[in-house]
């Protein structure tokens, strides 16, 4: 009796732990955010968000990482099915290097694309022979969030390829149909679910990119400040409020579809 006491006091005592680290690290600054971002009112807080800077900044961010999004969704449905559905040599390393985005500091990544695309670098110069700006404009800021989010939609499909029973397949071409018929009848629905929530993941992670983006992107008002380097801007102009206000959208959006996505998993695991 006494073994199943002490068993359950220490059980509780180990959740109240958990529970107490959850608070301290997620709750309590989410809270902060926004506390300081009413802190003034509403009235201070609606002219913070539709500062015509603070507004352009949200929107800017919202396209380029919709744009990333979009181009993740096709490049990691295809790296995903070419690593999971091939054997070549060299396959075990590409696999591990589409966690890397994951361990590299985001600075280091935007000093790679700008050491790579710059105006100085060879890819830079033929870009700039051809007319095609690419650091410090828009493009720079879509390849910065494509390398941080890259991995999302390929470790997000990857699961659901080695589950996928091959028997479907095999019926398919057994009842005539073509390869095409077969990747968009069966193979796809069953990879849409990890798309669909790679992709929302990828989106997020986009509007809350910094590092990367902060080296690339010119950080002209209007035209290449995005949401979070404006954020920046505003705690160094001592305005947190105003940091705080914004903050406060790019978190609720944030907050929408990571419930969207855990969503789309808990109906995938009632299936």
């Amino acid at each position: 009796m006494n073994a199943l006491f002490r068993g359950k006091g220490w059980s509780f005592g180990f959740r109240t732990t958990i529970m107490l680290y959850f608070i301290i690290l997620i709750v309590l600054p989410i809270a902060g955010i926004y506390t300081q971002s009413f802190s003034l009112g509403w009235n201070p807080f609606w002219e913070s968000v539709s500062d015509p800077l603070a507004w352009k900044s949200v929107l800017l961010t919202v396209k380029l990482a919709l744009i990333a999004t979009l181009l993740n969704m096709f490049l990691g449905t295809m790296i995903g099915w070419v690593l999971i559905r091939y054997r070549f040599p060299g396959r075990r390393l590409l696999n591990s290097l589409v966690d890397l985005p994951f361990a590299l500091p985001t600075a280091v990544g935007g000093l790679m694309i700008l050491l790579l695309l710059g105006p100085n670098s060879f890819a830079g110069g033929l870009a700039g022979k051809a007319g095609i700006e690419i650091v410090f404009h828009e493009p720079a800021i879509v390849i910065a969030m494509l390398f941080v989010t890259f991995p999302f939609v390929i470790r997000a499909i990857q699961p659901l390829l080695e589950e996928m029973d091959k028997s479907e397949e095999e019926a398919a071409y057994t009842l005539g149909a073509t390869r095409a018929k077969t990747f968009f009848s069966v193979i796809f629905p069953a990879m849409l679910p990890g798309i669909s929530s790679g992709a929302m993941l990828a989106f997020s992670r986009g509007l809350a990119e910094f590092g990367a983006v902060v080296l690339v992107a010119g950080n002209i008002p209007g035209k290449t400040l995005i949401a979070s380097v404006y954020i920046f801007g505003e705690i160094e102009s001592s305005n947190p409020q105003g940091a705080a206000a914004v903050s406060v959208l790019l978190l609720t959006l944030s907050f929408l579809i990571l419930w969207t996505v855990n969503l789309i998993q808990a109906r995938r695991s009632g299936q």
